[in-house]
């Protein structure tokens, strides 16, 4: 597995910063969270962007993972909208859109995969309904990562429409594409109730593309620093390893932006000997 950070929890850096800065720390791997400041596809230096971080990826040797779950980057009022869950066509294509743009930088970056989530139920729609919808925005989404052969992991989320992994297995009944992987959030998880963690990471061992890490209470959605929730993290590192993971593992503090160097030194103290210790 290849430890690395997202850049959600370095917010106040710049993207350059943040690589050389998670580069000097040892990270390997860093996940692309697009937003105003971060690779926006509709900024106006975007291409040149794009370009500075592919030479910077490349001069330390750094894999990445575009993450599409930018707050406001759509809707300036309204957090994450507007999904693929929209009720009008013209906004689930507006975020269509933007997973296209999200593809593209992928492919660009020579990125692992694209990380996405369904978005929130909406009041009064039918969760059958719902899925259906979700379904046929991820059948476009699909159609362009094919384009380019680029995986599309699927994060369950707390809070929306595709919460675990149990709701997943049946989005998969309705999209058949080998595309279509499984990012897996260990703090997720233990939040609700999905555990023993090692065992989803068993279950889920042919799908997993992608693996956020961070410590979480049971029932509370808060990203926490390792040693500050439940979780018990050894057993995660050895599922992994057993499993023959060898993709990313990207810590995932978006609330630690304002001490974002001491986290991510942190961060990375905490699990580098823990990946050392499986590998013997």
């Amino acid at each position: 597995m290849i430890l690395g950070y997202n850049t959600s929890g370095l917010a106040h850096h710049s993207l350059l910063a943040a690589i050389k800065l998670l580069a000097e720390i040892g990270y390997r791997s860093v996940a692309i969270t697009l937003d105003h400041a971060t690779l926006n596809p509709y900024g106006k230096h975007f291409e040149a962007e794009v370009h500075e971080a592919q030479t910077l990826l490349r001069d330390h040797s750094m894999t990445s993972v575009i993450e599409t779950g930018a707050r406001y980057l759509l809707d300036p009022v309204h957090k994450h909208e507007p999904t693929l869950l929209a009720d009008n066509a013209a906004d689930r294509s507006r975020r269509i859109d933007f997973l296209r743009h999200a593809i593209d930088i992928a492919f660009s970056l020579e990125s692992d995969c694209v990380s996405l989530w369904s978005g929130r139920l909406l009041s009064g729609m039918d969760t059958r309904d719902a899925i259906k919808r979700l379904a046929d925005s991820l059948h476009t989404v699909l159609e362009h990562a094919a384009l380019e052969n680029m995986t599309i992991a699927f994060e369950p989320e707390p809070g929306m429409l595709i919460d675990t992994t149990a709701k997943f297995t049946e989005l998969l009944s309705l999209v058949d594409s080998q595309l279509l992987k499984l990012t897996l959030d260990v703090g997720h998880l233990h939040c609700l109730g999905e555990t023993p963690i090692a065992d989803v990471i068993h279950q889920w061992r042919e799908r997993l593309v992608n693996v956020h890490i961070e410590d979480m209470r049971a029932g509370i959605h808060e990203h926490l620093m390792f040693g500050e929730g439940e979780i018990d993290f050894p057993p995660v590192i050895a599922a992994l390893r057993d499993v023959g993971y060898d993709g990313p593992l990207n810590v995932e503090l978006s609330r630690h932006s304002h001490v974002g160097p001491l986290a991510a030194k942190q961060a990375f103290d905490f699990l580098r000997p823990l990946i050392e210790l499986t590998k013997r």
